[in-house]
């Protein structure tokens, strides 16, 4: 299958799994570990993110995207079927209802911050593939992050249904 033919969120979990998702690899903990540190510059030096923004067809005017999706992909260790946002909340939140609101209103550098806490609260395990899609689209992510939150399955759109 052609990355073209791939979601955003397979493409990215193939990267992660290649260059990050490998601790017991030196290379990928330290990959990692620069860009969970870097500035925004130094991110988008590494040759890996540069791979990533071309498998994803990621230019320069989304570049803060692209720093933001490598540096959270970074904190993760562990991929789990779970989205981020079903590991945090539920019948025993592990992130309170409060910072969750928080989280959901966060923008820019705040968001990128709270998400980062987040990943460490939900022990640095979640579905990669829902995170890194759900991070390069967040406007429209936002709603269905606030079903998974609370446990429900996000409504379907009946507009896009079909009638048989």
């Amino acid at each position: 299958m052609s990355d073209q033919a791939r979601t955003p969120g397979a493409i990215a979990l193939g990267w992660w799994s290649t260059h990050i998702g490998a601790r017991d690899s030196a290379a990928a903990r330290a990959l990692a570990a620069r860009l969970r540190r870097a500035a925004p510059m130094a991110v988008l030096c590494e040759p890996a993110v540069q791979d990533l923004a071309r498998a994803l067809g990621i230019g320069p005017a989304r570049a803060q995207d692209l720093v933001r999706l490598a540096g959270l992909l970074a904190e993760v260790r562990e991929h789990d079927s779970a989205p981020l946002a079903r590991r945090l909340g539920g019948a025993e939140p592990v992130l309170s209802h409060l910072r969750f609101q928080r989280l959901m209103r966060a923008e820019g550098d705040e968001l990128t911050a709270l998400m980062r806490r987040a990943i460490i609260m939900a022990d640095r395990r979640c579905n990669v593939a829902a995170l890194a899609g759900d991070l390069l689209h967040w406007e429209a992510a936002r709603p269905r992050w606030c079903f998974h939150y609370f446990g429900a399955d996000a409504p379907r759109d009946e507009s896009k249904e079909t009638i048989e």
